[in-house]
């Protein structure tokens, strides 16, 4: 039975054991990654030092990096921060040693290997106490999220629907994570403000996909729910792959040419518009099509005594 005109006919419901599958797969190596080797945290969460350094002419930062090195400091990371001639130096925590003992060895090192006079500009030092309230803080932004986009759903549409929208975004989460910890990527602020921008855009296009369903529910009086949800889906794909595409081109360019400082924070967002996406279509329909969804989950309620109110 033909219930849709003029829209593509994917069969989306139809693939759905397939969705989960894959879905299971993701989620699962995403958990074992971060039970076994974690997130690789930087210096917003384990503590240490950031110094802003300013060169008179553009600088190698591979020399920089190799010196560094060489003079026990592991684990830096060196960056331009805006121009070729402003450098960022990001050390681990080093111990006992003081942050200004710390920094003025570390100009004085950079002044040799120079041999010109450089502009120390800023220092900052996050300790491990601060790391590990913004860790605690940073997971709790996540659950209060979530905990009110479940509330927020529930109001608008209908319980199951929640819970379908609320499956997806801990999908897209899950599966964020496990990105970064599979290949080991720093893990920092940014980051987490990106993973929280996922859940907003991932939430905006799942309500899209809703609106669309429980217009259709209300509208068409034959069909099964499983017609229903893929006619939907159909209808607002050309919707969702414009947005995610424009999305992913600017967030391509920023990747490209934003520099390092901003490298996590869009490809955090990268994975989560593909992880996004596929979500809204098979994790947050299907879910809500397994919870058993009908038309009259969806139909208003009527008013007591309205069937009076067109009388004289």
């Amino acid at each position: 039975m033909q219930l849709f005109n003029k829209t593509t006919r994917i069969d989306f419901m139809g693939q759905r054991k397939y969705a989960m599958i894959f879905s299971a797969t993701l989620i699962l190596l995403s958990l074992v990654s971060l039970l076994a080797r974690g997130l690789n945290f930087g210096i917003d969460f384990t503590g240490g030092t950031v110094v802003e350094i300013g060169y008179p002419q553009p600088v190698d930062l591979a020399k920089i990096r190799s010196h560094l090195e060489s003079i026990e400091f592991k684990g830096a990371v060196v960056q331009h921060f805006g121009t070729t001639r402003d450098v960022l130096v990001r050390l681990p925590s080093q111990g006992d040693l003081d942050k200004a003992e710390l920094s003025s060895r570390i100009i004085r090192e950079l002044e040799t290997l120079a041999a010109t006079k450089l502009d120390l500009r800023r220092v900052e030092f996050v300790g491990p106490q601060v790391g590990k309230e913004l860790t605690e803080q940073g997971g709790l932004a996540m659950l209060i999220a979530l905990a009110a986009i479940l509330l927020y759903v529930t109001f608008r549409f209908e319980y199951r629907f929640a819970l379908g929208s609320v499956a997806a975004l801990i999908h897209d989460v899950v599966v964020t994570l496990g990105f970064f910890s599979i290949f080991a990527l720093e893990f920092d602020l940014t980051v987490l403000a990106a993973i929280l921008a996922v859940i907003g855009y991932s939430l905006n296009d799942t309500i899209v996909v809703f609106d669309r369903i429980r217009e259709n529910f209300r509208k068409i009086r034959k069909g099964t729910p499983l017609d229903i949800i893929n006619g939907s889906l159909n209808q607002t794909l050309a919707r969702t792959l414009i947005t995610s595409l424009t999305t992913l081109l600017v967030l391509t360019t920023l990747f490209l040419l934003g520099g390092q400082l901003i490298h996590g924070f869009s490809t955090a967002l990268i994975v989560g518009i593909f992880i996004g996406t596929y979500s809204s279509i098979y994790i947050a329909s299907t879910t809500t099509l397994a919870l058993g969804v009908s038309k009259a989950d969806l139909m208003p309620v009527p008013k007591e005594g309205a069937e009076l109110d067109g009388r004289p």
